[in-house]
Formats: C-alpha cells, sequence, structure tokens
C-alpha cells in the first residue's frame, strides 16, 4: 500500500447461499473488487440495488467478513486486524443506528461510549455534534419522532462521533426531501475538506456526479467502470439519442433499422425506448427523423442529451440505471 492510498483491495468476494424452494444455491454478491483508494477522497460506488454496493461496504466496515480476496485499510489487514480497523472507521447503514426509543443526545453519548470514550469526553463529543449538525432544536426528544432529515443528521452525527478518519455512507440521501439533501451533500463535502475519506453508496446518478472525486460503476457484484464522473462521460465519446415509441415492437423494428442504417456505437432497448448512442448527436438527428419517417414508424417523444453518468452505465451493462431505478 503506498502512502497516498487508505484503502486497497484485492479480488474481493462475498458469496452466500441461498434457500429457494427447498434448494440451496451459491449466490456471488461481489464478485472479485479491485479497490485503490486515496486519502481524503470521496469515493463512490453507483450501481442498482443488489449490485453488491452495500455487501462491499460491509466487508470493509469488518460487518461481514470476505469469502475470499485482500483488504487493507490503512495499512490494517481486513483478515488480522478488525478491531484496530473498526476504531479508525465510521458507519452509516442504509437503515441508520438510531436507538428510537432514546434521545438524539443519549444516542449520541452511548455511541461514544461504546468506543471506549469516557463520559465527560463523550458529552463533550455529542455537544460538539449537536452544534455541528444543527440539532439543537430536536436532540433532546426521543429519535422516534423525528422527520426523515433529522434521523439522517443524528446517523451521519453517531457515525463520526469518534472521529473516525475513514466514514462509509450507504445510500444516505434515500427517501430525504431535496431541502435535507442539499444539506446532507454539504456536509458530505465538508467532510472532504477536514481530510476525512468517504466512501459513498448511491443509485442516484446526480448526487454520484456532484459529489465523488472517484466513482465506479457497480453491475451484478462487479466493478464495469471506474474513473472520475468527466473521465467516464468523455469515455462515451458520443451523445443519446432517446427515442419512444407506441410498443415493443415497433422498438424492436426501430432498433434493427437503425442499426443497418446509422453510423452509431451503440444502440440499446428497454420496453418501448431506443437509446441510440451517436457521435455529433445534432447532425445525425434529422437524419434518423427522415429514417424513420420514410419507413413508417411513429415516435412518440424523441430526446437528445449530452453524455451522462446514465449513458456510461448503458453502456458497459446494455441498461439504463434510470430505468431499473424505477
Amino acid at each position: 500500500m503506498t502512502d497516498d492510498l487508505i484503502i486497497e483491495t484485492k479480488n474481493l468476494k462475498k458469496s452466500f447461499l441461498s434457500k429457494s424452494k427447498g434448494q440451496k444455491k451459491l449466490v456471488e454478491a461481489v464478485k472479485g473488487i479491485d479497490l485503490s483508494v486515496k486519502k481524503g477522497e470521496i469515493y463512490g460506488f453507483l450501481g442498482p440495488n443488489g449490485a453488491g454496493k452495500s455487501t462491499t461496504q460491509k466487508m470493509l466496515s469488518t460487518l461481514l467478513p470476505p469469502t475470499s480476496g485482500e483488504a487493507k485499510i490503512n495499512g490494517y489487514d481486513l483478515a488480522k486486524h478488525k478491531q484496530q480497523i473498526r476504531q479508525i472507521i465510521g458507519f452509516v447503514s442504509q437503515a441508520g443506528g438510531t436507538d428510537s426509543l432514546s434521545t438524539g443526545i443519549e444516542n449520541l453519548i452511548l455511541q461514544a461510549q461504546l468506543y471506549g470514550i469516557d463520559t465527560i469526553t463523550a458529552k463533550k463529543q455529542a455537544t460538539e455534534f449537536i452544534d455541528r449538525f444543527q440539532m439543537g432544536t430536536f436532540v433532546e426528544r426521543r429519535a422516534t419522532s423525528y422527520s426523515g432529515g433529522q434521523r439522517r443528521r443524528l446517523d451521519l452525527a453517531l457515525g463520526m462521533i469518534h472521529h473516525p478518519e475513514i466514514l462509509l455512507l450507504d445510500e444516505p440521501t434515500v427517501g430525504l426531501d431535496p431541502q435535507s439533501r442539499a444539506y446532507l451533500w454539504g456536509e458530505i463535502k465538508n467532510l472532504k475538506e477536514q481530510g476525512i475519506t468517504v466512501i459513498l453508496t448511491t443509485h442516484y446518478l446526480d448526487e454520484a456526479d456532484k459529489l465523488c472525486d472517484t466513482l465506479a460503476i457497480i453491475d451484478n457484484g462487479e466493478i464495469v467502470a471506474r474513473g472520475t464522473p468527466t473521465q467516464l462521460k468523455n469515455d462515451i465519446g458520443a451523445d443519446t439519442v432517446l427515442l419512444s415509441f407506441q410498443n415493443n415492437q415497433i422498438a424492436e423494428k426501430t432498433k434493427e433499422l437503425l442499426m443497418k442504417e446509422i453510423s452509431a456505437a451503440k444502440v440499446q432497448i428497454k420496453d418501448n425506448f431506443v437509446y441510440l448512442l451517436v457521435k455529433d448527436g445534432e447532425r445525425q438527428l434529422p437524419n434518423i427523423l427522415r429514417l424513420l419517417d420514410t419507413n413508417n414508424f411513429e415516435v412518440q417523444s424523441i430526446n437528445l442529451s449530452k453524455p451522462s453518468l446514465d449513458d456510461v452505465f448503458l453502456k458497459h451493462t446494455g441498461r439504463s440505471l434510470r430505468e431499473d431505478n424505477l
């Protein structure tokens, strides 16, 4: 592990035995992931539900033992130094770790004490995070009365109470209103400015694009692409033309026609939609419309867009992440 890396994994895998209809089946949740995470960066895992994002985080946080592979967290071996790793990481799961029947301040003090912090220091650090995450108006109430945004602030404070070097955030803004999402985004950026390494899982395209320094796109337990969001989008090298039709049969025929007649990087279909990746889309669009009109293919709607992270996912998996998450 080099000095600038804080997390490094080699061929990290996780398999489960699943029982269905009385028969056991081996499920490969994570199929061999290699990671190189730099100190102080926001590293994102982008992918649909069930892709292996959360399982990877749980392995890195020592909550799940890997089936095979190697990992080092700030120089500590994941297989040998679990206790040392737990002292330097914070983990905020999608479900959160709040005791709903306790107040916010009680949650914070208890969490600090679980890390071996004495009571006086625990109260001091609880006050620090109450101020930092603006929880003063509700922290004396039981957590069961909190809104989604208030609960996520408390979850984040619980993950940070022992001042970890690495913070693992699993889908931190799921279910939040736009104002709460914007607040959490700001706090995550602040963590980076303080030198804390953040590992973030998300299936929100805008979240990955705006927050992440480095992004690993995960599908079916494998990393299919990685780089900065800008690099990943630039690698597409094409615009996206999205065509919608009345039914799947017309979409299938359109796909066949476009693959034959248009010099396109890739043509994909999902339900009644055809995705055409093509260079210089603005110039190509009139030709596409004339071709469809000549063949009497009636288009319901048409959209032209510059490369996005959804296009990156489409290119590497043959599916739209936006459609997967509907």
